[in-house]
């Protein structure tokens, strides 16, 4: 039985593009020829990889398996390259990092950019989703690596947390608790709270605060991502349990404020997670050295980069 690695690319685009006439214009081959090599493949491994009876080209139960296992040999076909063309040092190439939301958008820009500033040569990319979506391209390999709030949890990962934040509840201004020195979760129970959206690791740990302060049965909303629960929070909709990172500037300007709850949410980590299979490259390691050598969130004071550095 032998696995002929062109024969699988063709399998692997008619997977893809659900039929063998759109891999064929894909591959600029003819149908017949993509359909021959197909066959051929199927005959080789003595299975049917294929489904043909419908109007789209499906895997078979063999097929899907042998696809799972394709893109895993082609990625990390793909790491070899590039590998390879690092071996000089950290002169070219691309580093594509995933990000759960709150930390895509508000810690890993400003930590590339403080990658860039050490390896101009490498071209950053960023793929940013709540954590469901980002644990999706980690299986499939889309993504090598990730930073993501709270600590996932599978066999496939290796998971180590490098920074923690915390939550914090916000408000509109003129709030009625407001001038409060100290306000206990049993002064919120009127409250409505806007909560992320499911599949993200900051609603889960909403779920939890709330539940924590006696409040599981509180009023509540969701609303997708967090730039539009500051938007909801600042036009009264309600009140949000969010990352003390997401709203510095809102609450410095005063578009927004803090209500100071007793006890206070604990924190949370933040980790980076990569799949244990993955043979991580070279802009890969880079990366993590840097994360792993944050003593604090980026912003929060300066932190020495060969020289005083504000990141």
């Amino acid at each position: 039985m032998e696995l002929n690695l062109h024969r699988l690319w063709i399998f692997m685009q008619v997977v893809e593009h659900q039929g063998f006439s759109a891999a064929a214009q894909k591959l600029y081959m003819s149908q017949p020829s993509v359909s021959n090599q197909v066959r051929r493949l199927e005959q080789s491994l003595r299975v049917t990889l294929i489904d043909r009876s419908g109007t789209r080209a499906r895997p078979t139960a063999e097929g899907e398996v042998l696809a799972e296992y394709g893109k895993r040999v082609f990625l990390l076909a793909e790491e070899a390259v590039a590998a390879v063309q690092q071996v000089g040092g950290l002169v070219a190439g691309r580093l594509l990092i995933g990000g759960s939301t709150t930390v895509g958008t508000y810690l890993l820009p400003s930590l590339l950019a403080r990658y860039q500033r050490r390896y101009p040569g490498i071209d950053c990319d960023v793929f940013v989703g709540n954590y469901e979506t980002v644990q999706e391209q980690l299986l499939g390999g889309g993504i090598g690596v990730a930073v993501v709030a709270g600590t996932p949890h599978g066999d496939r990962f290796v998971v180590e947390s490098v920074l923690d934040e915390r939550l914090v509840l916000i408000a509109a201004p003129g709030h009625p608790l407001a001038d409060r020195a100290t306000i206990r979760p049993d002064d919120l129970g009127g409250a409505r709270f806007l909560l992320r959206e499911p599949g993200s690791q900051t609603r889960e740990l909403q779920e939890q605060v709330l539940a924590d302060w006696g409040l599981a049965g509180a009023s509540r909303a969701d609303i997708w991502g967090p730039e539009a629960v500051k938007q909801c929070v600042a036009a009264g909709m309600g009140l949000a349990l969010i990352s003390e990172h997401a709203v510095v500037h809102e609450v410095r300007t005063g578009a927004l404020l803090t209500l100071p709850v007793a006890p206070a949410p604990q924190p949370r980590p933040i980790s980076l997670v990569r799949r244990r299979d993955r043979l991580l490259s070279p802009a890969e390691r880079a990366f993590l050295d840097l994360l792993r050598g944050l003593r604090h969130w980026p912003g929060e004071r300066d932190e020495a980069d060969g020289g005083a550095c504000r990141c």
